[in-house]
């Protein structure tokens, strides 16, 4: 049994690897990603908004936010949110919900919000992609 468990990984060693590096990238993810804040699915996004009147913060560049953003979102690139993070200080205490392109700046953006206070922070899972593939508005306003 061992041998032919051996001969195989030797015989598939591509996929072998891929399959470790697609677990090891997915775990990594799952470890980050926790500590960063919870990642919300477009639709829970849209109720937390509507319920609890959660602050969207979106931390991609300026130019990439004026090409279509998320309504009355504020645009904080993450380059310049620790600088910034006083602007963000009355919401302390308010659900807050960031989003990026696709979610992997927006999760480190929500580990430093975490870091400085912030209670109720969660990352928009997949971002302004994950939005709109859900068929929901973006602006350019």
């Amino acid at each position: 049994m061992e041998a032919n468990l051996l001969q195989f990984a030797q015989n598939n060693l591509m996929y072998v690897v891929l399959a470790v590096a697609s677990g090891a990238m997915l775990l990594w993810q799952t470890l980050s990603g926790a500590g960063g804040g919870s990642g919300l699915t477009p639709l829970q996004a849209t109720l937390l908004m509507n319920r609890e009147d959660a602050l969207v913060l979106d931390v991609r560049e300026a130019s990439e936010w004026s090409a279509g953003h998320i309504a009355n979102s504020r645009n904080i690139p993450i380059s310049q949110l620790a600088k910034r993070i006083q602007e963000l200080e009355k919401f302390k205490t308010r659900a807050l919900i960031v989003n990026c392109q696709s979610g992997n700046r927006s999760a480190s953006a929500c580990a430093t919000l975490k870091k400085h206070g912030f209670e109720k922070v969660h990352n928009l899972a997949g971002g302004v992609t994950a939005w709109k593939e859900a068929g929901l508005p973006v602006t350019a306003k």
